[in-house]
């Protein structure tokens, strides 16, 4: 048994709001899964990380999952100066979740947002 291309799926209220977000912090669609000529479910790819979005009311009808809020995981977003990037992720629909702050001794900056539909995202940078 060999598993390979793992994903992350994170449930939403509205796909579209969710793929805009995605979108503007440079993830690439990839597939779109539509079912009646509605599209239920986005694709993305960021730097050989595969995100997929599903509208939650799809996977209750399709699939008979009831999704609840998911506290339990993060996306962790790396680059190059945390603070402008929360800054860019505020204007562009994200919720302050942590300020940037210094952490294992002063060595990363990092920060916390959330999505649209409340899903957490670490922003995290090297310093020096």
């Amino acid at each position: 048994m060999e598993f390979k291309t793992p994903q992350i799926n994170l449930y939403v209220e509205n796909l579209e709001v969710s793929r805009e977000f995605y979108e503007r912090l440079g993830f690439k669609l990839t597939f779109t899964a539509e079912i009646g000529g509605k599209a239920v479910h986005h694709e993305f790819l960021l730097d050989g990380f595969n995100l997929g979005i599903a509208l939650k009311e799809s996977v209750r009808d399709v699939h008979g999952i009831t999704p609840g809020k998911n506290s339990g995981c993060e996306i962790v977003l790396w680059t190059e100066d945390t603070d402008s990037a929360v800054q860019f992720l505020l204007e562009n629909g994200a919720t302050l979740l942590s300020k940037p702050h210094h952490f294992l001794d002063d060595r990363l900056r990092s920060a916390w947002v959330q999505d649209p539909d409340g899903n957490p995202i670490q922003i995290v940078c090297k310093r020096g």
